[in-house]
């Protein structure tokens, strides 16, 4: 059975950061490529971040371009989103996704993980 389980959210204060978890099974990552999505209370989902098979990454937007980056272990079928210099508007649940696709972006994910809770505040 495919999963992925996002974990390594929690409560940080402004400018801190954080180093988000998404841990695939039932499928090798390898292939793949992985996107981290957020969504604010009241707000839509967005696209953060994504990495494709070869390691090459595309920021969704310029909001986080700089303070936000993705990495892979594939030996550890996991995906990094490491994100530097918070700010509160980056309080959202973070999700990673896949659509079993080698290349960015993903759009139309087919499996998601649970979501982890980021908040930033002081």
């Amino acid at each position: 059975q495919l999963q992925l389980v996002a974990s390594g959210g929690s409560l940080v204060q402004p400018g801190g950061s954080l180093r988000l978890s998404c841990v695939a099974s039932g499928f090798t990552l390898d292939y793949n490529a992985i996107a981290w999505f957020r969504q604010a209370p009241g707000k839509m989902r967005e696209g953060v971040i994504c990495i494709s098979e070869s390691g090459d990454t595309m920021d969704y937007r310029d909001s986080m371009k700089g303070r936000f980056a993705v990495s892979r272990d594939n030996a550890k079928n996991t995906v990094y989103l490491q994100m530097n210099n918070l700010k509160p508007e980056d309080t959202a649940v973070y999700y990673c996704a896949t659509d079993l696709i080698p290349n960015c972006p993903v759009e139309r994910a087919a499996y998601w993980g649970q979501g982890t809770q980021v908040t930033v505040s002081s």
